[in-house]
């Protein structure tokens, strides 16, 4: 029994390449197909409509006052760093 050939060996392997490329954009395209359906549904029950009314909306920070010792801490801590360096 003889072997295969290096071009009979190098057919094979472009199949079998073919074959697995065909598999995976195959299932791409499945799945597009199933997001596409699904967001359809999801339009069609109304289900993405955002909810906004219902949570109140996020506030800015408050200042607390504070400022001028945050601001005297960061300089601190620079002046301290310059000197070590």
């Amino acid at each position: 029994m003889e072997g295969m050939t290096i071009t009979q060996m190098l057919g094979q392997s472009g199949l079998l390449t073919l074959l697995g490329m065909c598999v995976v954009f195959g299932f791409i395209i499945i799945l597009i197909i199933c997001m596409t359906i699904l967001k359809g549904v999801v339009h069609a029950l109304k289900l993405d409509k955002d909810k906004t009314a219902e949570t109140p909306a996020a506030s800015a920070p408050v200042a607390s006052g504070n400022d001028g010792a945050i601001i005297a801490a960061i300089a601190a801590a620079v002046h301290d760093k310059a000197l070590k360096s």
